[in-house]
């Protein structure tokens, strides 16, 4: 019997340590039938771990700890890594859409802070980055806004990785400069 207990411990510690879960938003909504109305929840959460995982999910119930819980377990099947540099900022600045929900993604300076709106800012604080510009361009509504993030967030591409794929060095990818001063000095 005391093995099992200590599989289960250990499945256990396998398991998230920590997650930083937001709630984003939460929506009643009515279904008419023959009696009149009834009325159910939908919630968005963003759940990460705050050094580079992240995922969104939704959940309906009829009351809202049940919605909440629902879209927090869809939250964790979802995630996904996305590599920051010194682990506090974006590597590049990119653009993310979903449907008519637009988002550009900048990074930033150390100090500059979380310069995001609404759901996006929960988005970067679960992820764990510390400094980003951005901007929501179009719909406001924060499904569309959320997914957009993510899908910006999903074409994020570390220097190394982009280096490894091209066979080519980091500094190489990098440096736009040093590669053009390199040649002009064997010229």
């Amino acid at each position: 019997m005391a093995r099992k207990n200590d599989r289960q411990d250990r499945s256990g510690a396998r398991e998230e340590p920590e997650l930083l879960e937001k709630l984003v938003g939460i929506n009643r909504v009515a279904k008419v039938v023959k009696g009149g109305r009834r009325f159910g929840f939908a919630a968005l959460v963003v759940v990460g771990d705050g050094r580079g995982r992240a995922g969104f999910g939704t959940g309906k119930a009829r009351e809202v700890p049940e919605a909440i819980r629902k879209a927090t377990e869809s939250a964790k099947r979802n995630m996904v890594r996305v590599p920051l540099r010194d682990g506090r900022t974006l590597h590049h600045d990119i653009k993310g859409r979903y449907g008519a929900g637009r988002v550009l993604l900048r990074a930033a300076q150390a100090g500059t802070g979380i310069i995001a709106g609404g759901p996006m800012r929960a988005v970067f604080e679960v992820l764990g980055v510390q400094d980003v510009v951005s901007k929501s361009i179009g719909s406001s509504n924060p499904h569309n806004m959320i997914k957009a993030t993510f899908s910006a967030l999903t074409g994020m591409q570390a220097p190394r990785s982009v280096a490894q794929k091209r066979g080519k060095r980091v500094a190489d990818v990098l440096g736009g400069k040093r590669g053009s001063d390199d040649q002009a000095a064997a010229s």
